[in-house]
């Protein structure tokens, strides 16, 4: 059986194939205004990578900030749910997750049979997010993906005090003029954010195992500083990007 997982956030839309419960094909696209047609988009290619169409579908689930704007889903499934079916189907031992996308960030706990127990999520500001790291970098002008390396060769911690995006820039170029190493500021970037997300998790409990999952999953200096936090290993599943994606297909997986 074909199902499609559609997971329509922020910043990009994410689209997973499954066949009889394996994974046969991804696809990632740009969200912007047309949420419909980016998802319309995402779906046509990730099929086209496995050399299906749509009458091969047998069952097709949306999540994300944009789920109800895809009119050809069949279920829509909230993005709490979506990250625990599939956080839990890729690390079966988990039971914190740590979802964080470009504009927001939520902590999820299980029970130890893999239901949804508690969960909390930081709406109100993006500096629990993935679009933080990304300012940050502009104003230490150099990209979001060279953030992590960047900060995993800091010799000394900085402290970095605000949380609103235009203050935090404002306390980077201060410390760009005070001649602070890059590096260190790349680190200061990351506890801070790390500060806020932990103690999101640390409001609904940490139990082992602990996952994190998006796409700033991606970044090893704030999986670093999430580890350091939370005093914890911290499990990044492969195609960190796509769990809630996965998530969605594994729920069509019971309408198809």
């Amino acid at each position: 059986m074909i199902t499609v997982g559609i997971d329509s956030g922020n910043r990009s839309t994410k689209v997973v194939v499954l066949k009889d419960g394996e994974v046969i094909s991804r696809y990632m696209t740009l969200t912007g205004f047309e949420i419909n047609e980016a998802a319309t988009e995402a779906f046509t290619n990730a099929l086209g990578q496995a050399g299906l169409k749509a009458k091969d579908v047998a069952a097709l689930a949306s999540t994300g900030v944009g789920r109800s704007e895809i009119k050809f889903a069949q279920a829509y499934v909230t993005e709490v749910e979506a990250a625990a079916r599939g956080a839990r189907f890729v690390v079966p031992t988990v039971n914190t997750i740590i979802d964080l996308g470009a504009e927001e960030g939520r902590a999820i706990k299980l029970t130890l049979e893999g239901k949804i127990s508690d969960f909390a999520t930081n709406e109100k500001c993006a500096a629990g997010a993935g679009s933080f790291v990304e300012s940050m970098a502009r104003a230490l002008q150099t990209t979001a993906e060279e953030m992590g390396p960047l900060s995993m060769k800091h010799t000394k911690k900085v402290p970095m005090n605000a949380q609103c995006v235009v203050f935090a820039e404002s306390e980077v170029v201060s410390l760009i003029h005070q001649n602070t190493a890059i590096e260190d500021i790349a680190k200061a970037v990351h506890d801070g954010v790390s500060n806020r997300v932990s103690s999101i998790v640390r409001r609904v409990g940490i139990v082992d195992d602990v996952a994190l999952i998006g796409g700033p999953g991606k970044n090893i200096g704030l999986v670093q500083s999430l580890s350091e936090d939370l005093a914890k290993v911290i499990i990044v599943p492969e195609y960190p990007e796509f769990i809630s994606a996965l998530g969605a297909a594994l729920y069509a997986v019971e309408i198809g």
